[in-house]
């Protein structure tokens, strides 16, 4: 029982919680006070619990979907090994005490991990199912993990993070729903919005997030900062890296169909796993400079 509901905080979608750590690598540069660091664990250890417990009350009220999915049915709660009474009780009381946890470690984070509860929440209830707006909320809870790295540390927020953070949130989004929709069979059953979606419309929008993802990192990295007015063109050694983790990612959503799951890919796909490694290398270097 024990092993299935740690089985249902989906540990491998907890990947997407490193975005919790953009606030402390991007403002390496300047001397943090001692336990900064621990201080984001804290938070990534913290967010990891909450995101576990939203998808264990998402996969409990989409059960009976679930138990149509190829892959989904084999959830502990969509295969029986977990009851639903059970694994709704966990979340409900880890969640409880993971906002309590939040609040304590530090009251602004402990808001906006309100927040994302609330924005998943409202998901989970209807706005999965109403079509660009399913991406948007997506955007919304990546830009929302991002910002509490940020207010963890007490360090002010860039524009340039959230930016980047939206547009490239919404790119993994839309490879998602492309993979969904050309590997499920009435993929529609799974997921109400695969009805209004078709390829074509995907690639394209996946063509434009992937260019305006670029073009915002392009003017972070030379431009000054909005808030410091500091510049940063050393950052301009990290350009390559993004490039190539872009296009990696398109070529294995095209070539591969491997977007319907982007933690997977993260952690299964060496170059792009090599690539995210040099990347936090070279920033943290050229920050540092």
């Amino acid at each position: 029982m024990i092993t299935a509901l740690l089985a249902s905080l989906r540990p491998k979608q907890w990947t997407k919680n490193l975005l919790v750590f953009a606030g402390y690598l991007f403002t390496i540069q300047h001397s943090h006070p001692p336990g900064t660091l621990l201080r984001v664990l804290a938070a990534f250890a913290l967010f990891c619990a909450l995101t576990g417990a939203t998808y264990i009350l998402n996969d409990a009220a989409d059960l009976q979907r679930d138990r149509l999915h190829p892959v989904k049915r084999k959830r502990p709660i969509a295969s029986g090994k977990v009851s639903v009474r059970v694994a709704v009780v966990f979340a409900v009381v880890l969640a409880a005490s993971t906002l309590w946890a939040s609040y304590r470690l530090e009251p602004y984070f402990g808001l906006l991990a309100t927040g994302y509860l609330v924005l998943t929440a409202a998901y989970s209830a209807g706005l999965k199912h109403i079509v660009i707006v399913d991406l948007l909320v997506i955007a919304g809870g990546f830009v929302i993990r991002a910002a509490a790295g940020a207010v963890v540390i007490h360090v002010v927020i860039s524009p340039w993070l959230l930016v980047c953070t939206t547009l490239l949130a919404l790119f993994l989004g839309l490879a998602k729903r492309r993979g969904e929709l050309l590997n499920l069979e009435n993929g529609h059953h799974h997921r109400r919005t695969l009805r209004e979606y078709s390829a074509p419309m995907l690639d394209q929008m996946l063509t434009i997030s992937a260019a305006a993802c670029l073009m915002g990192y392009f003017l972070y990295t030379f431009s000054p900062s909005p808030i410091t007015g500091e510049t940063r063109p050393q950052m301009m050694i990290t350009v390559p890296f993004v490039i190539y983790g872009l296009f990696r990612y398109l070529f294995l959503v095209h070539d591969r169909d491997a977007g319907a799951s982007p933690e997977q890919v993260l952690l299964e796909d060496k170059p792009l796993l090599i690539d995210v490694v040099l990347y936090v290398i070279a920033a943290t270097a050229a920050l540092k400079m």
